[in-house]
C-alpha cells in the first residue's frame, strides 16, 4: 500500500476502528483513534484549544492511520492525507451495530471509559447522530473530497467492497 497518511471516517457503527486495526497491522503504520484522544473518563471531552493542538500534531506526523469523524478537524487532516476511506454504511447497519457493541470492551476508547447506560441522555444523544449522520455530514464528506483532490478518495458502502479493497490493496 503507497499510502502514508490514511484518513478513515464514517458513522458511528461503520467499522472505521476495526478497519483502521486491519490497515495498521498488515502496513506497520501507526494508529491514532480519535476518540481515545478526545474522550476522558466519564465521557469529559478534551478542551476545544487542547483538542485542536492534539490533532494538528497527530496530523503533522510522516505516518498514521487517524481513525474517526470530529469533522470540526477535518481541515487539520484532510490536507495531509493521501487517503481518505469513507464508510458510508446503511444508517441501520450502523445503528445495530452500535447497540450490539454496547458491553464490549473497545481498543478504540479511553481505558476505564463505560458507555452511558442505555436510556441515558447521553447515549440516546448518540443513537440521534448515528441516525441523522448521513443526511447531516455526507455532503460535506463529498465536497472535502473535492476541495482536497490530491488525497485518493474511496467510499465503501458494505462489507463487500471493503473486503474488495483490501484486496486490490495488497492486505488480504
Amino acid at each position: 500500500m503507497p499510502y502514508k497518511r490514511i484518513m478513515l471516517i464514517g458513522s458511528g457503527g461503520s467499522g472505521k476502528s476495526t478497519l483502521a486495526r486491519r490497515i495498521g497491522k498488515h502496513t506497520g503504520l501507526s494508529v491514532i483513534h480519535l476518540d481515545r484522544e478526545f474522550w476522558h473518563i466519564d465521557w469529559m471531552p478534551t478542551p476545544k484549544p487542547e483538542w485542536k493542538q492534539k490533532v494538528e500534531a497527530f496530523a503533522a506526523g510522516e505516518q498514521w492511520i487517524i481513525d474517526g469523524n470530529f469533522d470540526s478537524t477535518f481541515e487539520l487532516r484532510w490536507p495531509r492525507a493521501d487517503l481518505v476511506i469513507y464508510l458510508d454504511f446503511n444508517t441501520f447497519v450502523c445503528l445495530w451495530r452500535v447497540i450490539r457493541r454496547r458491553r464490549t470492551v473497545r481498543p478504540d476508547m479511553p481505558d476505564g471509559l463505560v458507555e452511558a447506560p442505555f436510556f441515558s441522555k447521553n447515549y440516546l444523544e448518540f443513537l440521534l447522530w448515528v441516525t441523522t449522520f448521513r443526511r447531516k455530514k455526507h455532503r460535506r464528506i463529498l465536497d472535502m473530497s473535492e476541495k482536497y483532490p490530491h488525497a485518493v478518495f474511496v467510499q465503501l458502502k458494505n462489507n463487500r467492497q471493503i473486503e474488495e479493497f483490501l484486496k486490490a490493496e495488497g492486505i488480504i
